[in-house]
């Protein structure tokens, strides 16, 4: 309720503007009183700027202010002190009054934070509300031990602010961003009141200020009616998050102002037609409109008498259209000028020509189908939350353009104004979401209790009505969205009636599941195979999916089948990860270890513990491989290679720009290595067409053959430098295996058995087994160990947050994770110049009546090479899936270099593998462990042909298959803990490295999927708890040279 007036309901009173009460906190009825009208985010001028001159007409009222936090006192304000009497409410509040003595106050910077200014506890919350297991008010109460901060400022007016005050023109203060209710005063006079944390509140301010010597209090409730209607799956953080300003009006204001540009295909045209509204329009003869375009070229001018209300209309012909692939934008102008010609005021706004339309149930942009390519995103930075800057706001776009992602969802509420602006400037397209959820109300039944009450409504449209007023010149917006997980009722409807009467563009909301109000239908975490069934049977609305791909931890796993599917069908137009960034808050220990925190790690009750780590890019800024693995995924330069025609076929799956900014390298690897290089260029491909190119590839007579194809863009960017990888393609040409040669003549072995252990000598060194156990309990050569500790068959690796719900309800109740080897047998023969020893296992949970029979088969040839043959078949009832099927074993922690030919460079896994060619590769077993924020399994890298650790010297073990690794590759991960305290660890902190390096050799292993919240492992990536029988070869290495270590020798 926007109130000027006593608002009356049966007669009686039940807001006063003039004297504010506490009883508004739980009235939904009141969400505003004295809050300006919402208006266009244009800048304004007292003059006409230079290009970049900044506002000269607004001050900030950044920097410090003065704090104080205290439990919010039940039906009054608080006085400012800890122990005051009770305050009148036909008076100011004791805070407010200027000569209050603050001196005990914290200082605190604005914006912030109170939370990350260590002045209340961080508290991360999904679905709950986050009072829920302390109190339990019904809607619309709030908690009773919530808490107020109490703001406090001083400052002078200062440049056009103090002029105006001087002049006594208009002056405003605007709230950028407040959790979660604020009642504010000025020098001892009420100003207002608002809720909706992420819209901005402005209010008329002309009547309090002076210009010297002014006191600004501000009383911010943790909790209100709105908090509600604000239950996003978010770190509960509160205070001045956003900038607070003063801004001066000068004689004639322009007020608001609408522009709807518009773009033709047909004719490329572009139509302009301008709302503005004048505030002092009786101060001003005659308004000015100009519209520049990107070279700075004026294409059209016009001049009218000023009125209250002006319209204009414009046609532009040749009009650059924007879009996500080239995000052109024009400027606009609205000067202001009295008799004699002065400037009053300049307006200026970028807008872009664009026509965005529901087509036959298609969505189209400029009239061709789009398709996202997005992801979710909430504003927050790991040491400011959600009181972020304009560099993290430039970062995250710039990385989203890096990674081919042409879309955001602003979930779920409002975003700083400035990120719509460079969201046009850089080209993402928005779905632009209200700052609305009541997910909460799902825990007792009713998730649409309010959402569907018409006692709520007005509190509901309101929400959508500043976000559209605020924000619908901007180009990037290509459909609203009435906000997240709030059920659905005649609430929305109102919503969705509202954003059409002020703007024509689609509306999306996810829980209007069978789009009975909504224009474009969606859904969240559906899997691939119902994806594929939302295509063959299209709605008549067009699709997206609004959430999927959980990015929680490892992964997500799966992405590319997913495209597939969204490639396939004209109605399926897109999708959004969940979500961009973890959303971990920095934090050290006491000891000075940086870690990030999330939920519980202050004590924190209700929490959801890590569910807030659930980003593509890690909190510090750092891409994950799941960001790597989507910029593949999502890469709009598609490749396909014929070697029979000896060509390559380019297809730009882009929507509006060719591919001439675009050129190929080509490059042929034998065994890993390139060996040639050739550069191709498609030319101007248009979008949605292919080219053949001709490139024929030698294969090589011996050895394994593959082709690999980067695309770069040539052109010059705000985002990236000329020669920026956009994607990569790689293709299998041939596989020649060398011949086998004869092994040049060796010392035979000699076998010493004792009654724990048969010890085998070759020429260089011996190797132990123990009778005991069956493991290999020493292995030397030339002195040095090869092993720390022996092979063990493993079912088993750390947990990833992917696989959580399948550890839930399949591995934990079974014991997979603590499943337990018995010896039953170890024997050993001859076998020609070869030793055979034949271990026989069983591995099993305890208290269950399954297990897998085991046996491993170690041939050791007179070279030191181990080859060893693993098969096992399982008994009992037990046949789902488990996380992987190989060996594990531990060598010195010196050997640390590691080297190898498989995929690479980067961690993948055997659903997430695209953004990573085959290729040979160098790293360190610490560089190759990914940190993140709850330690789990990672590092691994799929088809490896072999890989070698080894000292700085240069010794160590390789491992590869016994023959043709090319055609039956494996997987490995090394790591510098052990698997327990992988598993163990909570945060990094609790991970120290030991005295040896951890390897895991993999002959099968799970997919990732995104089973943390949304699609299991497709089948094809599944690992099953079933007969398998595998063989890996482990070699010792004494050189740096690998040559002869990775030789086809026949020993026996």
């Amino acid at each position: 309720m926007n109130t000027t007036d006593d608002q009356r309901k049966n007669g009686d009173p039940i807001v006063s503007p003039s004297i504010p009460t506490t009883a508004w906190l739980a009235d939904p009825r009141v969400y505003a009183v004295h809050r300006l009208d919402a208006h266009s985010d244009h800048a304004c001028w007292s003059r006409s700027p230079v290009d970049g001159e900044s506002t000269d007409l607004r001050q900030s009222l950044d920097g410090e202010w003065r704090v104080r936090v205290e439990t919010a006192p039940t039906g009054r304000f608080p006085d400012g002190t800890s122990d005051g009497p009770d305050w009148s409410s036909d008076m100011s509040p004791l805070f407010a009054a200027p000569g209050f003595d603050d001196s005990s106050f914290s200082r605190v910077q604005v914006p912030s934070h109170l939370e990350t200014a260590g002045l209340l506890a961080p508290q991360y919350v999904n679905v709950q509300y986050p009072w829920d297991g302390h109190e339990d008010p019904k809607a619309p109460a709030i908690p009773e031990h919530g808490h107020v901060a109490v703001y406090r400022r001083e400052f002078d007016a200062d440049g056009e602010v103090a002029q105006a005050v001087r002049e006594g023109r208009p002056v405003t203060l605007t709230f950028q961003g407040a959790a979660t209710a604020i009642y504010v005063w000025l020098n001892g006079s009420f100003v207002g009141y608002a809720e909706d944390s992420f819209t901005p509140s402005e209010f008329d301010v002309t009547d309090a200020i002076k210009v010297d010597g002014n006191v600004l209090a501000v009383a911010c409730y943790e909790y209100s009616s709105a908090s509600w209607l604000e239950d996003q799956d978010f770190w509960r953080l509160h205070g001045l998050f956003r900038s607070v300003e003063l801004n001066a009006r000068p004689a004639a204001h322009v007020a608001d102002l609408h522009a709807d540009a518009d773009w033709d295909l047909a004719t490329s045209r572009g139509s302009l037609s301008l709302d503005v509204l004048i505030d002092g329009a009786a101060n001003a003869a005659t308004a000015d409109f100009a519209l520049w375009d990107k070279n700075g070229t004026i294409v059209w001018r016009t001049t009218t008498k000023a009125d209250g209300t002006l319209h204009a209309e414009a046609e532009i012909d040749d009009a650059a259209p924007w879009s996500a692939e080239r995000p052109d934008l024009y400027e606009l102008s609205v000067t202001l000028l009295d008799a004699d010609g002065k400037v009053l005021e300049t307006a200026r706004t970028r807008i872009g020509f664009r026509h965005v339309a529901i087509e036959d149930g298609i969505l189209k942009l400029n009239g061709k189908r789009l398709v996202f390519r997005g992801v979710n995103r909430h504003e927050f930075d790991c040491r400011r939350g959600r009181a972020i800057t304009e560099e993290d706001m430039l970062w995250d776009i710039r990385f989203m353009k890096r990674h081919n992602i042409n879309a955001v969802r602003t979930s779920h509420y409002a975003n700083d104004p400035r990120f719509y602006e460079l969201c046009d400037e850089y080209g993402i397209m928005l779905v632009a979401e209200t700052d609305m959820e009541s997910h909460g109300f799902e825990n007792i039944g009713n998730i649409a209790l309010v959402t569907d009450d018409p006692a709520w409504e007005p509190a509901y449209v309101d929400r959508i009505e500043r976000l559209v007023m605020q924000e619908r010149n901007h180009a990037c917006i290509i459909m609203w969205s009435m906000g997240n997980e709030s059920g659905y009722g005649c609430n929305i409807r109102a919503m969705y009636a509202k954003a059409h009467e002020l703007d024509g563009r689609p509306v999306h909301y996810e829980e209007d599941r069978n789009a009975d109000t909504v224009d474009v239908i969606s859904t969240m975490y559906s899997r691939v195979s119902q994806m594929n069934d939302f295509g063959e049977h299209p709605f008549p609305k067009p699709r997206i999916n609004c959430e999927y791909g959980h990015s929680m931890g490892n992964g997500p796993g799966g992405l590319s089948e997913y495209q597939e599917v969204f490639d396939r069908w004209d109605c399926i137009q897109g999708q959004f990860i969940w979500e961009w960034c973890d959303h971990g808050l920095a934090a050290v220990t006491e000891d000075g270890v940086a870690y990030d925190m999330y939920g519980g790690d202050n004590g924190d009750y209700p929490n959801n513990s890590n569910f807030c780590i659930d980003g593509m890019v890690f909190p510090w800024q750092q891409p994950s491989p799941g960001l790597t693995e989507y910029g593949q995924v999502i890469c709009p330069v598609r490749m396909a290679y014929d070697a029979e025609a000896g060509e390559l076929t380019v297809t730009n799956k882009r929507w509006f720009t060719t591919l001439e900014d675009v050129c190929l390298s080509a490059e042929t690897l034998v065994d890993g290595d390139v060996v040639c290089r050739k550069t191709l260029m498609p030319g101007a491909v248009a979008p949605g067409e292919s080219v053949q190119l001709p490139l024929v590839i030698r294969e090589a007579a011996v050895g394994e053959t593959l082709l690999t194809v980067h695309a770069y863009t040539m052109a010059a960017r705000v985002w990236c430098e000329p020669m920026f990888q956009l994607g990569a393609s790689q293709f299998a040409i041939a596989n020649h295996p060398a011949p086998a040669i004869a092994a040049p003549a060796r010392p035979e072995l000699t076998v010493e058995e004792t009654e724990q252990e048969i010890r085998i000598h070759s020429l260089n060194g011996e190797l132990t087994f123990s009778k005991v156990n069956g493991t290999v309990s020493e292995w030397k050569t030339s002195g040095r160990d090869v092993m720390a500790s022996g092979p063990q068959v493993g079912f088993w690796h750390p947990l990833v947050d992917n696989h959580a719900q399948e550890y839930d309800s399949l591995w934990k109740d079974n014991f997979i994770d603590v499943m337990q080897t018995s010896t039953r047998k170890l024997s050993w023969k001859q076998d020609g110049n070869a030793v055979v020893v034949t271990v026989s296992q069983r591995i099993a949970p305890p208290v269950r009546a399954f297990g897998m029979r085991v046996e491993l088969v170690y041939t050791v040839l007179p070279s030191g090479r181990v080859d060893l043959k693993v098969s096992g078949e399982p008994y009992g009832d037990y046949s789902d899936i488990i996380p992987r099927i190989g060996i594990s074993f531990e060598v010195p922690g010196c050997d640390r270099a590691v080297e190898w030919y498989g995929h690479g460079p980067g961690e993948n896994y055997p659903d997430s593998l695209r953004a990573n060619p085959v290729g040979h590769y160098r790293t360190t077993v610490d560089d190759m462990f990914t940190p993140y924020v709850m330690p789990q399994d990672c590092a691994n890298r799929e088809g490896t042909r072999w890989v070698a650790l080894r000292s700085s010297h240069g010794d160590g073990v390789l491992v590869t298959r016994p023959a043709d690794a090319a055609s039956n590759p494996f997987s490995f991960s090394a790591w510098p803990y052990s698997c327990e305290a992988i598993d163990n660890a909570k945060h990094v902190y609790d991970l120290v490295k030991g005295g040896t390096v951890t390897v895991n050799i993999n002959d099968q292993l799970l997919g990732l999927g995104s089973n943390s919240w949304g699609s299991e492992v497709l089948d094809s990536y599944r690992t099953r708890f079933e007969s398998f029988s595998f063989e890996v070869s482990l070699r010792p290495l004494t050189s740096a040279d690998l040559a002869q270590a990775l030789a086809p020798i026949k020993e026996a």
